[in-house]
């Protein structure tokens, strides 16, 4: 039975542990919950369904993803952080192993959900968790984001790689045995008492004022439902955008993946940047730029194909993630230290929840027009509405009228 991590001061070995496998675990909730996307299109050649008819499976893992957040940040805020990420690495390898044992597109549908639950225990925990054991947040948050953005990339290839050479069920029982793994090792680290969970920030800051916090949230409630949109549906739809359109470059479900990764590879390093930009100036700034940068690399996507379409994805889902770490560091800011994980797990159900919409949009779209032209130029409109939601955000640094509670 797992244990409660203690409730004690960080070390500096402790804090290293919090900021590496929350790092890892980042990685893996975003590389079990799109092992799919790729994976679907040998599916597909296998079983000879449609890709539409197959795309729809994986809506309910996309809905539980973020619909399970809030749960899952109140356990962490009320039980223990380290414990629920140690019942993450266990239930997510324990539902992927499942998932590749299905015989049909029910059983697929039953495993993918259960995927999407336990990876939903993730962000709200997690990231709250490593806010409070870091002392530079921005930089942290940019480390965590591009082990997220690995795992990003990771799941095409490693997907098309495994589906290609041992059949499409070994993608998902083969990284389920390596995150059941982890999870063993994880939670004797913490009978250990090697992790631990600290009651206080290491790096506390001044108390935002009430009219502040209310304002934050509502305009962050809109750009973190814009920005989940844009990340779920391109990370969805790009291996059939790139199937159909860069498809030249190619001619296997790996190559595809692997085009895929290239993509959120390159893009991963822009989070560190993101991070240290966070740190050293004004995070609603930097949140606000990278807003702005997206509109024109997915204009310019939906005349482009071949490897220049590839080019300017790089640029795309950079410009996307680049601003992660400020987010999570404006968020941080305006919630108080024990809502904290249920803040993440708000945000979370707005990101990976609501914003599932867009990932149905991929395949909707794609059966009405047959392609996936529509589809960027209503993630250019997302990114313009965020920027503009942006401008609303509260200015730093103003004088604070009554601290909140």
């Amino acid at each position: 039975m797992m244990m409660t991590a203690p409730q004690s001061p960080a070390t500096p070995t402790s804090a290293r542990l919090g900021l590496g496998f929350s790092s890892v675990a980042h990685s893996f909730s975003h590389l079990f919950t799109l092992l799919y996307a790729t994976v679907v299109l040998s599916i597909e050649k296998d079983w000879g369904l449609g890709y539409d008819v197959l795309a729809f499976a994986s809506i309910p893992l996309f809905l539980m993803f973020g619909l399970g957040a809030v749960p899952a940040g109140w356990l962490g805020d009320r039980w223990s952080a380290p414990g629920m990420i140690a019942v993450f690495f266990l239930g997510l390898g324990a539902s992927s192993i499942l998932t590749g044992l299905a015989q049909g597109l029910t059983g697929i549908t039953v495993g993918l959900t259960l995927i999407g639950l336990f990876a939903s225990i993730y962000h709200p925990v997690g990231i709250a968790w490593l806010v409070r054991v870091s002392t530079n947040r921005g930089r942290a948050l940019g480390i965590n984001g591009i082990f997220g953005s690995l795992g990003t990339a990771a799941a095409a290839v490693l997907a098309g790689f495994l589906a290609d050479r041992f059949g499409w069920r070994s993608a998902f029982i083969v990284p389920g045995i390596v995150s059941l793994i982890v999870g063993v090792w994880f939670s004797v680290l913490i009978r250990m008492g090697r992790v631990v969970d600290p009651p206080h920030d290491l790096a506390p800051s001044a108390p935002p004022s009430r009219g502040d916090v209310r304002r934050a949230f509502w305009v962050l409630s809109v750009t973190m439902l814009m920005s989940g949109l844009i990340f779920q549906a391109t990370s969805v739809g790009l291996p059939k955008l790139f199937e159909e359109r860069a498809g030249g470059l190619v001619d296997s479900t790996f190559g595809i993946g692997l085009l895929v990764s290239v993509v959120y590879l390159v893009s991963a390093l822009t989070q560190y940047i993101g991070g240290e930009l966070a740190d050293r100036f004004s995070p609603r700034v930097v949140y606000l730029s990278a807003q702005l940068v997206q509109i024109p690399f997915i204009l310019l996507a939906v005349s482009l194909s071949g490897s220049a379409l590839v080019g300017v994805a790089v640029l795309m889902v950079s410009g996307n993630v680049v601003g992660q770490p400020a987010e999570n560091s404006l968020l941080a800011r305006y919630t108080p230290p024990a809502w904290r994980g249920r803040a993440f797990g708000a945000k979370f159900v707005l990101t990976l929840g609501v914003s599932s919409l867009g990932v149905s949009l991929v395949p909707l779209i794609h059966r009405m027009t047959g392609s996936l032209d529509g589809l960027l130029v209503a993630l250019a409109l997302f990114a313009g509405i965020s920027a503009a939601f942006c401008l609303l955000l509260p200015v730093e640094g103003r004088a604070v009228a009554s601290p909140a509670e």
